[in-house]
């Protein structure tokens, strides 16, 4: 069977997924100021140090995640809809013995981290212990979760995805009033309520993937060579997550153990806009990991190599579109979103968003590996590096570094995993270097080159005040999107763009 992939399907769901996105980062951004105020930089601290003891158990999760999207995907690009069936009920037996296991290791190990090695003033540690179950139970919730998520994405049923968010963004604005609302310990409350609203989203996307995909219909199936098969994969990708955990929380634990919750705290903030960005890049490219999938599983690789590129070119305009505006301009943003900026967050936030702009960027080729199910090289070799984030960030810390070393080492072992990606992933793909340099490399060399030019004019020729920061930001949002338009696209991602654009306003003009 041939999957045919399509320019404006992914257009169309780009389109929805964004608007999603949009809508989150705007809840996201009112709803994180005011728990930052609800809570203080204190308690705030906390709440990012002991749920972060969490996500690093989310390791196992994470890794099933990924193993379940590859295979619905690959059975979509088959037709094979009895084996989709199949991988969808091994997945979620999975997903259970996941959840077993991460109760098991957080109520051993991490229980152990958090009460014996974290640093937490005494008087909020009753609190404290209290995020941190709670979070271990949401955590379960969102584990379950997964497969649906997994059956929606490779469906490409983005539109439904989309309307889901809204009644996410709706439940979170909920919380934000309770939070104000109610006397109770905040802390505790944001957790609970944070749990709540989580088992109901869980319970919207089983009743939507139940009534519409007949493979999300659970029956007990035992298929052992695949269960073997899933297991081994979501294995290699267990470590290259265990690592991603290591080298971002493993970070947060060791800045916590060398200066405490206020520098949590300021890395809490510049990780919140990180993420944020860097879920822009995640909505783009969830909406063409199946296409790239779908292609490979047919034997299409011509078609998967041109995804492939155009997935680095797009994912990096649209990172620098959002980074380049932040990173200039990163104390103004601050200022403006937070009543209490953290110190520290400033310089944590620029360094932060330079590496995820090169992370982001080579994301389309991780996914074509993962298509071809031969990770065990990439995953061993590229987050074997990136691990080493961990020990030379303790030795820097170790010998006096300041907070911000650490993502100094980031970001200088980020830019030479990028490198190994290409040295290892290309070969696997069939996709020659020069080619990749020709159509994904060069054109978002041109729109860096370029876009750097209106900010650093503006800073250098005119005095600095907000209004100037204001206008900086819109100018260079502008000009980046003009040069993404001109170098970062080709001629029919352009093409479809104006038609797309003279089709409106003919419209309008109507």
């Amino acid at each position: 069977m041939s999957y045919t992939p399509s320019s404006s399907r992914l257009m169309k769901n780009t389109v929805l997924l964004y608007f999603r996105m949009v809508l989150l980062i705007c809840i996201n951004l009112y709803t994180s100021r005011i728990v930052l105020e609800a809570l203080g930089v204190e308690d705030f601290g906390i709440y990012n140090v002991v749920g972060g003891v969490v996500i690093m158990l989310g390791f196992l999760n994470d890794s099933m995640t990924v193993s379940t999207r590859r295979y619905m995907n690959f059975e979509l690009g088959t037709g094979n809809g009895q084996r989709l069936h199949e991988v969808f009920v091994t997945s979620l037996n999975i997903y259970f013995i996941l959840s077993l296991l991460i109760v098991i290791l957080g109520e051993t190990v991490g229980l152990w981290f958090v009460l014996e090695k974290m640093i937490i003033p005494q008087e909020r540690m009753n609190a404290a212990l209290w995020c941190y179950h709670i979070s271990i139970f949401t955590a379960v919730v969102d584990i379950l979760s997964c497969p649906y998520i997994s059956a929606i994405i490779a469906h490409e049923k983005m539109k439904s995805f989309a309307y889901i968010a809204i009644l996410d963004a709706i439940l979170k604005l909920l919380i934000v009033y309770l939070l104000l609302v109610f006397g109770y310990d905040r802390l505790i409350l944001y957790a609970i309520l944070y749990a709540v609203e989580k088992i109901l989203i869980r319970m919207v996307y089983n009743i939507y993937c139940l009534r519409n995909f007949n493979e999300c219909k659970y029956r007990w199936i035992y298929n052992k060579p695949l269960f073997k098969e899933m297991a081994i994969f979501a294995g290699w990708n267990m470590w290259g997550n265990f690592a991603y955990v290591c080298y971002t929380q493993g970070l947060n634990m060791m800045l916590n153990v060398f200066f405490g919750p206020v520098v949590n705290a300021a890395r809490g903030v510049a990780v919140q806009v990180q993420g944020t960005v860097g879920n822009f890049a995640n909505n783009f490219q969830m909406a063409i990991t199946p296409q790239i999938t779908k292609t490979y599983a047919s034997g299409q690789l011509k078609e998967t190599h041109l995804l492939v590129y155009k997935g680095s070119r797009l994912t990096f305009c649209l990172m620098l579109v959002l980074c380049l505006p932040l990173i200039v301009e990163t104390p103004a943003v601050l200022n403006i979103w937070l009543k209490e900026v953290p110190e520290g967050s400033v310089l944590f936030l620029r360094l932060l968003l330079i590496s995820i702009i090169v992370q982001k960027y080579s994301s389309p080729l991780a996914t074509a590996v993962s298509s071809t199910g031969r990770i065990k090289k990439y995953e061993t070799l590229v987050n074997g590096l990136m691990l080493t984030i961990l020990p030379i960030s303790y030795l820097v810390l170790y010998i006096g570094g300041a907070p911000w070393s650490v993502f100094v080492v980031y970001l200088i072992i980020v830019i030479f995993a990028f490198a190994l990606n290409l040295y290892i992933a290309l070969p696997m793909i069939e996709l020659k270097l020069t080619d990749y340099y020709r159509y994904a490399i060069r054109p978002c060399i041109m729109v860096l080159l370029c876009s750097l030019l209106t900010p650093l004019l503006i800073k250098m020729l005119i005095e600095p005040s907000l209004l100037l920061s204001l206008a900086n930001i819109v100018l260079t949002i502008i000009s980046t999107v003009v040069l993404c338009f001109i170098f970062g696209l080709d001629d029919e991602e352009r093409n479809i763009i104006s038609s797309k654009i003279a089709r409106l306003t003919k419209k309008h003009n109507r």
